[in-house]
């Protein structure tokens, strides 16, 4: 069951999310129970979830004008990186997977550039929603990243950008589509390619070399709600046609989550005080690369 207390500043809910066919303000309804049992089957065999249509349609114009004020301040980077968002070492073999680089070429406007009275903060940040998202993970809560950069962020992809393999460095990622590009920017993923403490380098090393028959793809809307384990299923975005906006919510089922420094500073061209001293604390290892 789902516990959550309501006010005035959940009112994202009823002036953007379907409430007719994702009840989220009914928390008890059986209508609920089973978008949340359906949701926590297709994680279990794919770890991705799509809720379609998850934003009612005529909220679609004005969640898409927010991004699209938003993504001229997003960092842009263009740079070669391995699946593991890293930028690989003379450690491993030429053609091994750590060392196998793509070309990466997209932009994030973070967390403490968007502004506490928008629409996706709003939503980011209403209690039923977190409530629902924990639910359809299994969990019993989920917490907002204490990473002041990462914790909301937009990516956004113009003309020719792209996202090469890899792997994210947190466990789950909660996306909502915002601005659908005119062509390209398909998101493909490889479902449970590794596990906590076994990376499965081979699996991943055929994908690299052109074996796509473990992936799968999806053609996401305007207003479409993605849940997506993509520590473990590594995943791309295809060139995009046009431009590309994808609302990323940053939850974690600990509290106290910052990104580490370096995939920070590749993906959002700074990092602050708190990355840095989350390092010197020592980050939770799961045993895997990224």
């Amino acid at each position: 069951m789902i516990s959550t207390q309501t006010s005035a500043a959940d009112s994202a809910l009823e002036s953007v999310i379907d409430l007719d066919a994702f009840p989220l303000d009914r928390p008890d309804g059986v209508e609920l129970r089973d978008l949340i049992a359906a949701a926590r089957c297709d994680l279990e065999a794919t770890g991705c979830a799509c809720l379609l249509g998850f934003v009612q349609a005529t909220a679609h114009a004005a969640l898409s004008d927010e991004t699209n004020q938003l993504a001229p301040a997003a960092f842009k980077n263009s740079q070669h990186i391995t699946p593991y968002a890293d930028l690989g070492g003379d450690a491993w073999p030429a053609d091994h997977p750590r060392r196998r680089a793509g070309l990466m070429t997209n932009g994030f406007v973070g967390k403490d550039l968007i502004e506490d009275e928008s629409m996706i903060k709003s939503i980011y940040r209403d209690e039923r929603f977190k409530a629902f998202i924990a639910a359809c993970l299994s969990l019993d809560e989920l917490h907002e990243f204490a990473d002041p950069i990462r914790g909301l962020v937009v990516n956004v992809m113009d003309d020719g950008e792209q996202m090469p393999w890899h792997f994210d460095a947190n466990e789950f990622i909660v996306s909502l589509m915002t601005r659908r590009p005119e062509g390209g920017g398909r998101f493909d993923y490889c479902p449970n390619l590794r596990e906590p403490g076994d990376e499965r380098f081979e699996e991943v090393q055929n994908v690299l070399d052109g074996d796509e028959s473990p992936a799968h793809s999806l053609d996401l809307q305007v207003g479409d709600l993605q849940i997506f384990k993509g520590r473990y299923s590594m995943h791309r975005v295809t060139p995009v046609e046009g431009s590309r906006h994808t609302v990323l919510f940053g939850y974690s089922e600990i509290p106290g989550y910052i990104g580490g420094v370096e995939s920070t500073r590749i993906g959002y061209g700074r990092v602050t005080q708190a990355h840095l001293d989350a390092a010197a604390a020592g980050r939770h290892d799961d045993g895997l690369a990224g």
